[in-house]
């Protein structure tokens, strides 16, 4: 296997974020006395989030004012009085209890940190998932976690992966490889700091952007596979 460093996207690649979303999103309503619709507050909390996390890697917004805005906008389209600052303490709060690992990610974590430097590359709330990869087990195999609240850029900025491979034992490009699920951060991230990667795509989706992943897995347990047969091609 030629890659040494590799940079793992956490949510939705290593972490089942959707699942421990909804487990924490149910939960602070349920702290804030919201038991009738919680799930259609959901799928409302949902678009409004994904499209404010765009806003933010676009550096249109700030964390800080994300983290509360979507509980507030969430809120305001349904008609609910509720506290949206409580809602984003406790939502956060909950995350870390609400962990759910990809199937594969404790093994492909463990080989690949045998091989060489696994590292976690995020656009999360520091704080949060660092204490999220505690609870999962998947300390140990990592080296280090990069965010983009320490950093001061957002995926897929060059920035970032500049400041994300400082943080590494040793970098070579040509022996780097980004994993994740997400087209316009991680794999377009990759394609511009020219670094290799491979797009974990569990849907199956069609690859309608501009990014070009140079493998495409549609589970965890392909990586190690993929990896070795381009190695010996």
């Amino acid at each position: 296997m030629k890659h040494r460093l590799f940079l793992f996207d956490l949510d939705d690649t290593l972490l089942d974020f959707k699942a421990s979303e909804k487990l924490s999103f149910v939960r602070t309503m349920q702290e804030l006395g919201l038991r009738d619709g919680v799930d259609g507050l959901f799928q409302q909390y949902q678009a409004i989030n994904t499209a404010l996390w765009k806003s933010f890697e676009a550096g249109a917004v700030s964390k800080d004012f994300l983290k509360v805005e979507r509980f507030r906008k969430t809120f305001e389209t349904k008609g609910i009085e509720l506290d949206s600052e409580a809602a984003s303490r406790l939502y956060l709060e909950s995350l870390p209890d609400t962990v759910v690992l990809i199937d594969g990610a404790q093994h492909v974590c463990e080989t690949l940190a045998a091989f060489g430097e696994v590292g976690v590359i995020t656009n999360g709330v520091e704080s949060i998932q660092s204490r999220r990869i505690a609870s999962s087990g998947l300390s140990k195999h990592i080296s280090f976690v990069a965010t983009s609240e320490s950093s001061g850029y957002a995926k897929p900025d060059v920035r970032f992966f500049e400041y994300a491979t400082k943080m590494a034992r040793s970098f070579v490009k040509d022996k780097t490889i980004i994993v994740g699920d997400r087209l316009d951060a991680d794999i377009l991230g990759a394609n511009r700091f020219g670094i290799e990667s491979c797009w974990f795509n569990p849907s199956r989706l069609a690859n309608e952007s501009e990014a070009l992943p140079t493998y495409e897995v549609a589970s965890l347990h392909e990586i190690l596979p993929s990896l070795r047969e381009f190695a010996a091609a």
